[in-house]
């Protein structure tokens, strides 16, 4: 019993940092598609409105996923 409750613990844990990541790239998608990679480029680089929307959908459909499979383990085991 004890490590399923570890177990959940450890995974709730690790949720928060990437529920963080995941409402960041939701909320401003151009800062977060060029975090560490902006000195690459000598000026701001142009993300095309299609890639933003692409990137938005791709992060609320992981959200999704991630929060149901969080259920099913909290509740399940």
């Amino acid at each position: 019993m004890s490590e399923s409750v570890a177990g959940k613990i450890i995974l709730f844990i690790i949720l928060i940092p990437l529920y963080a990541v995941l409402i960041w790239t939701l909320i401003d998608p151009r800062e977060s598609l060029l975090w560490g990679k902006r000195w690459m480029y000598n000026e701001e680089p142009e993300l095309s409105d299609d890639y933003i929307r692409f990137t938005k959908f791709i992060t609320v459909f992981i959200i999704v996923i991630l929060t149901i499979f969080s259920i099913i383990v909290f509740f399940k085991y």
